[in-house]
C-alpha cells in the first residue's frame, strides 16, 4: 500500500504504551495519529519523550484515524468499538473477549465497511485452526494454566467466592465454554476467544482454567480434533511486569497486525 494508515490507541496501559512506542520510533506504512486515556497527566507524562507526540483525544476521537487499536478495559470495549465501527475503520482489539456477546458489532461493521480484525494476541497457530475450520471439526479444547495473582478480580471467582491467592498447589477453577470463559475472566482468556472466533464458535470451543503455584508464565495448550488435522500446540508467556493478566508477547502481536496491513509481503493467512 502507498498510503501511511494512521493509528489510534484506546488506553496506555502495558498493551497500548508498549504499541504506541513502537509506532513511534517509525513503522514503515504507519503514523501514530492518537491516543486516549483514562489519566490525562499519567498520559501526558509517558507521551513526553515521543519523538512525535500523537494527539491525545476523547474515545469518540480515536475514529479519526484510519485504525483504532482497544488496548482498555473491557468495560468501554464497546463505546471504542461503536465509535470506529459508525466511521467504516479498522478497527483492532485486544480484548477480543468482549467481542463474544457483541456479535451485533460485526453486523453493524458489515453495514458501515468497517473490518474488525482480532490479532493473534498471546496465542498460536490460529492460521492452522482456520485453515482447518473450513472443513469439518470435531473439538477444539484450550486449558490455561496461569500463577494465581493473575486471575485475582475475575468476576467468576468473585461470584464463586474462590480465593486464588489461597492456592498452594494446582486447581482447576473454571470448566466449560469460550463464551461462559470469556464472561467470567474477561481480562484473563481473550485466548479463549480469538481461538473461539478462528474455529468453531464459542458455544463449542472447550476452556479450562488452572489456577497454578508451580508455572511463573501464562500457558495455553490448545487440542483440535479435525478431519484434515490433529493439532497440539502449548505456548508459555511471560507475564507483563505492568500487568501480569498480560503476555508481554500481547502489544508485540498487535504490532504484526499492524505491519500486515500495509507490508509488501505478509506471511500467513
Amino acid at each position: 500500500m502507498s498510503r501511511t494508515l494512521t493509528v489510534g490507541i484506546a488506553g496506555l496501559g502495558a498493551i497500548g504504551l508498549h504499541l504506541a512506542r513502537a509506532l513511534d520510533a517509525g513503522v514503515e506504512g504507519l503514523s501514530l495519529h492518537s491516543v486516549a486515556a483514562r489519566n490525562h497527566e499519567k498520559a501526558r507524562a509517558n507521551l513526553a519523550g515521543f519523538r512525535k507526540p500523537p494527539a491525545l483525544v476523547d474515545l469518540a476521537g480515536l475514529a479519526d484515524a484510519d485504525i483504532v487499536v482497544e488496548a482498555a478495559p473491557s468495560s468501554i470495549f464497546e463505546e471504542v468499538a461503536s465509535a470506529a465501527i459508525e466511521r467504516g475503520r479498522i478497527f483492532v482489539p485486544s480484548s477480543c473477549g468482549a467481542l463474544l456477546p457483541r456479535m451485533h458489532l460485526v453486523e453493524r461493521a458489515r453495514q458501515t465497511g468497517a473490518r474488525i480484525i482480532v490479532p493473534t494476541g498471546a496465542l498460536l497457530g490460529l492460521d492452522a485452526v482456520r485453515a482447518a475450520a473450513e472443513g469439518e471439526v470435531e473439538s477444539v479444547t484450550i486449558q490455561t494454566r496461569k500463577p494465581p495473582r493473575g486471575l485475582v478480580g475475575a468476576p467468576y471467582l468473585e461470584k464463586h467466592n474462590i480465593d486464588v491467592t489461597a492456592i498452594t498447589g494446582k486447581e482447576l477453577v473454571f470448566k466449560g465454554n469460550a463464551f461462559d470463559a470469556a464472561q467470567g475472566f474477561p481480562a484473563n482468556v481473550n485466548v479463549a476467544a480469538a481461538l473461539a472466533l478462528a474455529g468453531i464458535g464459542p458455544e463449542r470451543t472447550m476452556v479450562e482454567i488452572w489456577a497454578d503455584t508451580s508455572v511463573t508464565r501464562n500457558t495455553h495448550t490448545i487440542r483440535v480434533e479435525a478431519a484434515s488435522a490433529r493439532l497440539t500446540m502449548t505456548i508459555e508467556n511471560v507475564p507483563s511486569e505492568e500487568n501480569p493478566r498480560t503476555g508481554k508477547i500481547t502489544p508485540l502481536s498487535i504490532l504484526a497486525c499492524l505491519r500486515g496491513l500495509t507490508s509488501t509481503l505478509k506471511v500467513g493467512s
